[in-house]
């Protein structure tokens, strides 16, 4: 059984029962041949062939394998072009990223002529609803062709709008989407309004300011915003922590009785995120019906990541408990969470202390003097005052309301101090910044535990020999032999233990 993902014949004999198997060619002719009969064939199982062969089609890859978008550029231009080298899909980590910065990784993606293979994310930002307008402007000028949405809790006039760029129908009066989005939702709250028509009411708003046509406007009408909806189950960063065994099928009959309902000519495919770090787990998920898998946490331990190398290496000693929730930049004053790495980092306790300052004050100058004071040592190491200015700063470069209103809002002022030293905390992850190590914020799911315990004793355990190329590769074609070997013992053969137990080994 060293390679059950190969054709393969089962054979019977009747005269006693026996059940055996061929594997490859024929089965071979000897004096008893002919009591032997085959009664099932299996052809060959690939990677490629895993999930829904069209969305390799859609999107001009070879695998159904998704690299997702780790923001504040983790997911950087190197890791991207590498797993679009590879044959799968791979997203920019535009989130928490400056237009600026966001506008040179597009024209870097571009000059790399990579044509296929390749997006970038656009994050949902209820804090700053004006940069979030301005991203997917960026990425509809810089003809950027694949996004993937993430942080969405409803449908925003960004998403709406790159969605419907740029629809048409062609000579067979079919409609042909120019912009493609990959959804990724954790709720079915939220995958309503990805997979019901876009809103008319965001559509008609878009075309009155100039924003689309009203051929656009019509055709988006009767169409969901994405083809792809990307179900997150427990996974590093926002995650509502969900099993992907109950979300993934909810999802997926949710998906059928909408498109019933509205008639669709095109399938949404339903692709599965969160908790993928081995063979098992990816072969799980295509079992679910997935029609791609997307890996996020394990990709940050490679050598393209984002990440510093000392943040890299705390990554590849996690485990699967090594994981905690903790307040989220983005969405802090809204008691929103993230999953994050706990073993070595003081930062999900620090977060945690933070929110509770936040939720119990009503302004910087009301909290207690002691709880100031460990604030100051502890946390910030500066003065209240100092942070404020520094913050002030920042905002008044990237966005002046906010400044505005922290100047007029006490609490939002406190709020801003405090999201300054939670955005900081994975900047200094990502710069290495070794003096605050006990204070990383690193994004981490469980899978990276469970990874890390499939790579121990191969070439994959140490940091710096981890690809995000032969990590997809391995994965892939772990899940193939396994599912082979499912296959195999559903027909009855006996199939030793050790097919299930696919090693990492270096594929080209």
């Amino acid at each position: 059984m060293a390679d059950v993902r190969g054709s393969h014949r089962v054979i019977l004999d009747p005269a006693d029962g026996r059940m055996g198997i061929g594997s490859g060619g024929s089965v071979s002719q000897h004096a008893d041949a002919n009591r032997w009969q085959v009664t099932a064939t299996l052809p060959a199982l690939y990677p490629e062939w895993l999930g829904d062969r069209g969305f390799t089609e859609a999107h001009g890859v070879r695998f159904p394998y998704v690299g997702g978008a780790m923001a504040n550029g983790i997911a950087t231009v190197t890791m991207v072009a590498e797993l679009a080298r590879a044959g799968c899909l791979g997203f920019f980590g535009a989130a928490g990223l400056s237009l600026g910065r966001v506008e040179a990784a597009i024209e870097q993606l571009h000059a790399l002529n990579l044509n296929f293979g390749w997006g970038v994310n656009l994050i949902h930002s209820p804090a700053e609803p004006a940069l979030e307008e301005a991203v997917a402007d960026l990425l509809i000028r810089s003809e950027v062709r694949c996004v993937e949405a993430s942080a969405y809790m409803a449908l925003t006039p960004a998403i709406v709008r790159y969605a419907a760029t740029g629809l048409s129908r062609d000579a067979q009066g079919e409609v042909q989407r120019r912009n493609r989005v990959l959804a990724k939702i954790s709720r079915e709250e939220v995958a309503r309004h990805f997979l019901q028509p876009m809103p008319r009411n965001i559509l008609e708003a878009l075309r009155d300011r100039g924003q689309l046509s009203a051929t656009e406007v019509e055709l988006a009408a009767t169409l969901p915003v994405c083809e792809d909806v990307t179900v997150e189950a427990d996974s590093g960063g926002h995650t509502d922590n969900r099993p992907l065994t109950a979300l993934l099928p909810t999802i997926a009959r949710l998906r059928d009785r909408i498109s019933a309902t509205h008639g669709y000519a095109q399938t949404i495919r339903i692709g599965a995120a969160g908790g993928l770090g081995t063979p098992a787990a990816v072969a799980a998920a295509f079992a679910l019906g997935a029609a791609y898998v997307q890996t996020g946490s394990v990709n940050q331990s490679c050598i393209e990541s984002g990440l510093g190398i000392s943040a890299r290496a705390m990554l590849a000693k996690a485990e699967m408990a090594d994981v905690i929730m903790a307040p989220a930049a983005d969405m802090f004053e809204l008691g929103v969470d993230v999953q994050v790495l706990r073993r070595g980092s003081m930062f999900a306790v620090r977060a945690r202390k933070l929110y509770e300052l936040y939720r119990t004050n009503s302004s910087l100058e009301t909290i207690p003097s002691a709880e100031r004071d460990k604030l100051e040592r502890d946390i910030l190491r500066t003065t209240v005052d100092a942070a404020w200015q520094s913050t002030r700063s920042f905002w008044l470069s990237r966005d002046p309301a906010q400044a505005a209103r922290a100047d007029a809002d006490p609490r939002h002022r406190m709020a801003l101090v405090f999201r300054s030293y939670l955005g900081l905390s994975s900047r200094w992850a990502i710069d290495g910044l070794d003096d605050r190590a006990a204070d990383f914020q690193i994004w981490c799911g469980p899978s990276m535990g469970a990874f890390n315990s499939w790579v121990r004793d191969s070439f994959l355990e140490a940091p710096e020999q981890r690809s995000v190329a032969q990590v997809a590769r391995n994965l892939l074609e772990g899940a193939a032999v396994l599912t082979r070997a499912q296959q195999l013992r559903s027909f009855g053969v006996p199939i030793p233990a050790a097919a299930f137990d696919f090693r990492p080994r270096p594929l080209g």
